[in-house]
């Protein structure tokens, strides 16, 4: 599968300042999760902005930086945030982690983020393992005469199992992608819940597409930092999410380490 130019240029770069030439695992970390980084040893990091090629991540949450190092013996990079729609890049450029992991040669992808809660039974602090999407805009994906399957059942069977193992308690479900930069109306989420969606949120979708086509290992995490518009009648704000990152923070890296070592 050939990759653009550009992210090989990326790649070269990253091995000439002291990256390896092959990962174990590629983690790309969502709104208030990139504490997770904290987690590897012996780290290497680089900020975005010190990177030829690459862009800039802008919100809030997300430092911007790539960190490499070891998680129990595993070779691991770490996208310490990620590119969305609504900071004006293109699918061409929210796809740049997932494309690096696979230039990389990584054995397995996880990816996570931060998403509001559509489904009544979800609740604020809750990891929700995705095993399907669902796509608001059928164009994001770039012109191509195949089709890609996905589905993540097959993965998220495994990660079931590997978290239960571990002592943490996951739900399942879909997530509903949009591109925002906007939260969701009532009405929206109304619809959303009757489409089945259980989770909603502005990232993830592309870069699974991205990975379905370049057949790479992906898991793929929700955790749930608020409840979507018309859930409660507590008023959507950002500050939330980090906040509730915040406090599921050792869980969810307990999770991700025991997937990059067994799954």
């Amino acid at each position: 599968m050939n990759l653009p130019k550009t992210i090989l240029q990326i790649k070269e770069y990253l091995i000439s300042v002291g990256f390896p030439e092959v990962l174990d695992a590629a983690v790309i970390l969502g709104s208030g999760l990139g504490g997770f980084g904290s987690e590897i040893e012996t780290p290497k990091t680089i900020s975005y902005a010190d990177i030829p090629g690459l862009p800039q991540s802008t919100v809030t949450g997300h430092s911007g930086a790539l960190i490499v190092g070891k998680i129990a013996e595993k070779t691991v990079l770490a996208f310490s945030g990620r590119f969305h729609f609504y900071e004006g890049y293109g699918f061409d450029k929210t796809i740049i982690p997932v494309q690096l992991a696979k230039a990389f040669n990584a054995e397995k992808l996880i990816i996570s983020n931060a998403a509001g809660g559509i489904n009544l039974d979800f609740r604020v602090g809750d990891l929700m393992i995705i095993d399907n999407i669902i796509r608001q805009n059928k164009m994001l994906a770039p012109a191509s005469p195949h089709r890609w399957d996905y589905s993540l059942y097959s993965y998220a069977d495994s990660t079931a199992r590997i978290a239960k193992k571990a002592g943490i308690t996951t739900k399942r479900g879909s997530y509903l992608y949009v591109t925002g930069p906007n939260y969701e109306t009532k009405a929206e989420i109304h619809a959303f819940r009757k489409l089945g969606g259980d989770a909603v949120g502005m990232s993830t979708a592309p870069e699974l597409m991205e990975a379905a086509r370049l057949n790479l290992k992906t898991v793929a995490i929700s955790l749930i930092t608020n409840a979507a518009a018309g859930v409660t009648d507590q008023k959507l704000d950002h500050a939330e999410v980090k906040e509730a990152a915040e406090l599921k923070k050792e869980e969810f890296a307990t999770l991700v380490k025991q997937l990059i070592i067994e799954l």
